[in-house]
């Protein structure tokens, strides 16, 4: 007589991952904008949701099209590593990139661009002290006319160059 298999074990990438709750690294492919930095992918921190998604933890440098916040859904390849397939939610935060001119009044200091958006609340990253870019995120509630404001003031006077990019719909009616 045989005793019954009992259940049969998921495969591999059905078992709830181990990790959930703690910050994985999500990879982001793209193609190199012509005269830009020449990366075509982009790690950021984020926060792992389920087996295949992660809310992002960290303001993007390169990667357009997502803010601080969203969750991504992922791909875990062979080697482990988690690959972006899209957003499936939205955060209602933007990303604004600034980069400070060499020869303007800021020169090549991010903390001084950093002091121009201190009254916002606004909070980001340098990429390196070379190539001082800075990126912000900036919350749905902020003062979005007001930061609009100082975005193009900054541009207008010889400050930075900034490009936004990831906006929401209250960014754009600004």
């Amino acid at each position: 007589m045989s005793s019954p298999a009992g259940p049969q074990r998921p495969p591999r990438d059905e078992r709830p991952p181990r990790d959930i709750g703690r910050q994985i690294k999500v990879w982001f492919r793209f193609v190199p904008r012509e005269g830009w930095l020449p990366y075509d992918t982009e790690g950021l921190w984020a926060t792992r949701l389920s087996a295949d998604t992660a809310r992002v933890d960290n303001v993007p440098f390169l990667q357009d099209g997502v803010a601080e916040g969203e969750t991504v859904r992922f791909r875990t390849d062979a080697d482990g590593v988690h690959w972006s397939t899209g957003r499936v939610a939205d955060s209602g935060n933007c990303t604004v990139r600034v980069l400070s001119l060499p020869d303007g009044p800021l020169g090549r200091d991010a903390h001084a661009v950093h002091e121009r958006f201190a009254p916002f609340g606004l909070g980001g990253e340098v990429f390196s002290a070379d190539f001082p870019l800075v990126a912000l995120t900036v919350p749905g509630g902020a003062d979005l006319r007001g930061i609009k404001a100082l975005l193009a003031r900054g541009r207008d006077e010889g400050w930075w160059h900034f490009e936004v990019s990831c906006a929401t719909d209250a960014w754009r009616a600004a």
